[in-house]
């Protein structure tokens, strides 16, 4: 593209973008910019960044001081004529697209025009913003602001070399991890708030797997020894969470390790969707009942990062010592053990071996597989000890045929 073609090309966006943004401002009564005023605004950034190019960069800082006084002035003519709208949106939109437009001077048209229409869409949306922040109870907003302490202000301030024995505890990529998994849980939380709790069974099953199988299982296990006729609904809701546990696992090797996804995905899929029949077979018989998702916990607690880190340095430990000791047969046996803990934790660790290298995709989905299975049998014990009767014989049935489902997979699923 030649130079004249480019600048054309700059012109041509920033007009657009303006007209946007203008478009919108124009229909909500701005008063101060509208259709007009913002092509001319973004235009004449783009005009300043062209001959920032030439003239020196405070071509640009000077446009910006220019348009800066130009509303100033504006404004006080505007009070003169009576009591205005103190707010502030349009003066701030009108100098960022003036930077869009001194940006799409740089040629990054992409970037640039993404910027334009971020604008646009932030202005559009603000009766659903503000009514989203209204919505927002303490409880989620802290468990928001808790989840911000976690990523941004502990997270840079780890240091990010490796310690102890295997050289495996790094901190910084340990609690990468930790905002990682958090992150998912409160993902799965927000679909929870804004569904409500009346979420059917299906519905229900899905969003606890997203949040936490193992917490689902607790909740609705409790739930069976006070109302004993909900054993159907909780049996489903719990074999359904189990399910998406392998969409969990899935979703953290394919960020992690994301080469060696296709060759897990199969094996690990069919596992799912296996699970998942089961699941929809059982709910066909007793669809009748429905279901509300018990109240969920904070998914950014400090406590339960503290422990899922305490847990994941822990199987790295166990993972690196079984691998060098005892080879295959040890890693085997560190996932079995630490699947009645945690999965995550786990699969983490064999997709951070993924990646470097250090075990073989067909060993690293049956090491998951493995963990996974005995995940179902720690379940199985905490309905045991919390839940119903009724629901323990369903959940036997359920966790058994999915047990030896697996268990055949292990056995006669081809090597690769």
């Amino acid at each position: 593209m030649s130079d004249t073609s480019a600048m054309l090309a700059s012109l041509g966006i920033a007009l657009g973008l303006g007209l946007l943004v203008g478009l919108q401002r124009e229909r909500t009564d701005a008063g101060f910019a509208g259709f007009r005023t913002f092509p001319l605004v973004t235009i004449f950034g783009t005009i300043c960044g062209f001959l920032g190019q030439t003239f020196g960069g405070w071509v640009v800082a000077a446009g910006f001081i220019s348009l800066a006084g130009l509303m100033i002035v504006a404004n006080i003519k505007e009070q003169s004529k009576g009591p205005v709208d103190p707010g502030m949106t349009t003066e701030v939109a009108m100098l960022l697209m003036f930077s869009v437009g001194a940006f799409l001077s740089s040629n990054a048209l992409g970037i640039g025009i993404a910027l334009g229409a971020a604008v646009a869409i932030l202005l559009h949306l603000k009766p659903q913003m503000h009514s989203w922040a209204g919505n927002i109870a303490d409880r989620d907003f802290k468990a928001i602001m808790r989840f911000v302490l976690i990523s941004m202000v502990i997270l840079p301030i780890l240091p990010n070399q490796a310690y102890g024995p295997y050289h495996v505890l790094n901190p910084f990529t340990i609690w990468l991890f930790v905002v990682f998994i958090v992150g998912i849980n409160l993902g799965g939380y927000a679909l929870y708030k804004y569904l409500g709790q009346q979420a059917g069974t299906l519905l229900a099953g899905i969003l606890g797997g997203l949040i936490s199988s193992t917490a689902t299982t607790f909740m609705y296990a409790r739930r069976t020894r006070e109302s004993p006729a909900g054993a159907g609904i909780a049996a489903v809701v719990i074999n359904l969470a189990s399910a998406v546990l392998f969409v969990r696992v899935l979703v953290i090797i394919g960020v992690i390790a994301p080469g060696a996804l296709l060759q897990l995905a199969a094996p690990l899929g069919i596992m799912f969707a296996a699970m998942t029949l089961l699941s929809l077979a059982f709910w066909w018989f007793i669809r009748r009942e429905h279901s509300r998702m018990p109240v969920q916990s904070n998914p950014t607690d400090i406590k339960s990062a503290l422990i899922f880190a305490a847990i994941f340095a822990a199987i790295l430990l166990a993972v690196a010592a079984a691998k060098q000791h005892f080879g295959s047969t040890g890693l085997y046996a560190a996932a079995a053990l630490s699947g009645l803990v945690d999965v995550d934790a786990i699969t983490l660790s064999i997709s951070q071996m993924l990646k470097a290298s250090q075990v073989e995709p067909q060993t690293a989905w049956r090491l998951v597989l493995l963990a996974a299975l005995s995940n179902l049998i720690f379940k199985a014990g905490t309905v045991l000890v919390l839940g119903s009767r009724k629901l323990l014989v369903q959940i036997s049935i359920l966790f058994g045929l999915s047990l030896a489902f697996g268990l055949l997979l292990l056995k006669f699923w081809p090597d690769q």
